[in-house]
């Protein structure tokens, strides 16, 4: 399933996900951020397991629950390729949090379906629901440390003045 991959590249570039961000790189972020290549190393792999998991339950023509487990899948991935432009592009990061923590919802429950189809599909999921509950750490942190995220000019630096 190479499409996911290519997918989740697409909708980074388009919203210009990374470090190279001005807007992302004037925001407070948390102490815990990993660097900057751990990623586009992270999401490429996490999107290699999802197409192999969802390949397995493709392959598993007439199994009971199979549509289900396919359409919640493919309901997830479409929050997944909305989260970089929600909070690259469009900068909102309170409605990016709430799709990540949908997504991470959706997520445990697609493995548990997964799991009844093809038990291996279901744990090559886990890892990318592991990275999603970090995600919404990192997003609630970013949110919580950076309250005027959304209205921050676009590359302005901030001002070293509290109130």
């Amino acid at each position: 399933m190479p499409s996911i991959l290519l997918l989740g590249i697409g909708s980074g570039w388009i919203s210009r996900a990374s470090e190279s961000n001005r807007w992302y790189a004037a925001l407070d972020k948390p102490w815990f951020v990993p660097p900057g290549w751990a990623f586009p190393v992270a999401w490429t792999t996490l999107y290699i397991l999802m197409g192999v998991a969802l390949a397995l339950v493709l392959d598993a023509r007439g199994a009971p629950g199979r549509g289900r487990a396919i359409g919640l899948f493919a309901t997830q991935l479409l929050l997944n390729l909305s989260w970089s432009p929600l909070f690259f592009g469009l900068h909102q990061v309170r409605i990016a949090l709430t799709v990540l923590i949908a997504m991470a919802v959706m997520v445990a429950i697609t493995i548990t379906l997964f799991r009844r189809i093809r038990p291996l599909a279901g744990w090559l999921l886990l890892p990318y629901l592991a990275w999603l509950c970090l995600a919404s750490a990192l997003n609630w942190e970013i949110a919580r440390l950076n309250p005027d995220a959304e209205t921050l000019v676009h590359g302005e630096p901030r001002g070293q003045i509290t109130r």
